[in-house]
């Protein structure tokens, strides 16, 4: 009894210690900065050999920045088994020693797996820290906290979902649900809470872009840096998860995909609203490089420093926020 108690036991702590090493606390550096790269919308179907070259891309530009954290930002293997692609992401990153995390797009799962399927199989990759407990509407919703003696800064993780649940009364594509803005208002107000009533500076990351994208660009007092080479494809219902980010004041920017030509970042009402690098080669003459974004978030402060990284190495449309958006009035 007594060696089988001591067996079961080790096991446990050996299960303990796998999932310890698999999920790495996130801390800023001696210097204070914590460095995330976002790469997107890579389009990957190895089936028919279909952007392939995206990992040597994201290998090169990871080997560049070292950063501290990717985020895929959804449609990233769109082929017709999704398994073999994300086993090839997670061999890269665990090579590099870099933690990731994905959100899914409204293409992740049109192939092969549902929508639960893929985020369960993604989240029980090394050095994966989605950690989504079914707590609302989607599969990638999470919070994760940069600090690790206490609390930071956050980052929020959201599944936008994928095509409009009110066809055809209603087309486009998906929208955060009445419950993900719940969901999002009740974890700021806890950490607020828990930080005497200030809230944690922090960043957001999902796939398709929230309506204000729009404002965002026609600002004038405020330019956009970037380009905008198509309309955004925002969904046609406005459910309120801006207003949510602009009451609860912890999110300074968000950060999306989808529109795989647009690459700007522009402010409204003071909230920067960013699209990443499009991660895939595009054809057309006019379209941005391929690449991936970067983000430093600084500690102790509500700012974060960007820029692109683009398939040539080259640093591109580098900025600063608030700085770089220092008029305030109008926003």
């Amino acid at each position: 009894m007594t060696s089988r108690f001591l067996s079961s036991l080790l096991l446990l702590l050996l299960a303990f210690w796998a999932g310890a090493q698999n999920k790495p606390d996130l801390d800023f550096s001696d210097s204070g900065e914590f460095k995330i790269v976002q790469f997107t919308d890579t389009h990957i179907n190895l089936e028919k050999e279909s952007n392939r070259d995206v990992f040597g891309r994201v290998k090169k530009i990871v080997g560049i920045e070292k950063p501290d954290l990717v985020v895929l930002t959804g449609d990233i293997i769109t082929g017709s088994d999704p398994r073999e692609g994300y086993l090839l992401f997670e061999k890269l990153f665990v090579e590099a020693g870099v933690p990731w995390t994905v959100v899914l797009g409204n293409h992740d799962a049109e192939h092969g797996m549902k929508r639960e399927a893929l985020a369960d199989f993604i989240q029980q990759r090394k050095l994966c820290l989605n950690n989504d407990q079914h707590e609302t509407d989607g599969n990638s919703n999470f919070v994760l906290t940069l600090g690790s003696d206490k609390t930071e800064a956050l980052l929020y993780f959201m599944d936008s979902n994928s095509y409009s649940t009110l066809q055809p009364l209603v087309g486009g594509w998906g929208w955060f649900t009445y419950n993900q803005v719940g969901w999002y208002r009740e974890k700021s107000r806890q950490f607020t809470r828990s930080n005497g009533g200030n809230p944690y500076p922090a960043l957001a990351f999902f796939h398709i872009p929230l309506p204000e994208y729009t404002a965002a660009w026609e600002n004038k007092d405020n330019p956009p840096l970037g380009v905008k080479n198509e309309d955004e494809c925002s969904p046609e219902i406005n459910t309120g998860m801006f207003a949510a980010m602009l009451e609860s004041g912890d999110v300074m920017g968000t950060f999306v995909g989808h529109d795989h030509i647009n690459d700007y970042i522009g402010v409204h009402y003071g909230i920067a609203l960013a699209y990443g690098r499009v991660s895939k080669k595009m054809k057309g003459e006019e379209d941005p490089l391929a690449g991936g974004r970067v983000i430093v978030i600084k500690e102790g402060k509500r700012s974060f420093e960007t820029w692109i990284r683009d398939m040539n190495g080259e640093k591109e449309l580098e900025c600063s926020w608030p700085a770089s958006f220092s008029n305030t009035e109008n926003q």
